[in-house]
């Protein structure tokens, strides 16, 4: 199976690995995760990689099929990152965009989503 955060990767060579467990070693590689967590309604990863002072309850009832991810910028100094990125997704056989710019922090050694800006 290919990744949903890239089609070049196979999910068990990219994303699998942290969801099962294993630690991201930078805020993209956290946010290609995430983006393969929403794809796969892995409600309990998204929840363990949300900082604790920004987690809502995580519920993805309502979650549209998201088919791509596109990084436009990462940057990481030291204990923070920010990922510019847009994912696209589909709804009732439309195609939809949202672009985001996602803050990360890194706390003993774990990288952690604490809130983005939705630019569209």
């Amino acid at each position: 199976m290919h990744c949903p955060c890239s089609p070049d990767s196979l999910y068990e060579n990219c994303c699998k690995p942290l969801h099962n467990g294993a630690v991201a070693s930078s805020p993209e590689q956290l946010m290609r995760s995430r983006f393969s967590a929403f794809a796969l309604n892995l409600a309990g990863y998204l929840a363990q990689t949300w900082h604790s002072s920004t987690r809502p309850e995580v519920e993805l009832s309502d979650n549209p099929a998201w088919v791509q991810l596109q990084i436009i910028e990462a940057v990481q100094q030291g204990n923070k990152g920010m990922v510019h990125f847009r994912a696209f997704y589909k709804t009732d056989n439309e195609l939809g965009m949202m672009e985001e710019k996602s803050n990360f922090v890194r706390e003993q050694g774990q990288w952690f989503y604490v809130q983005g800006e939705v630019l569209a």
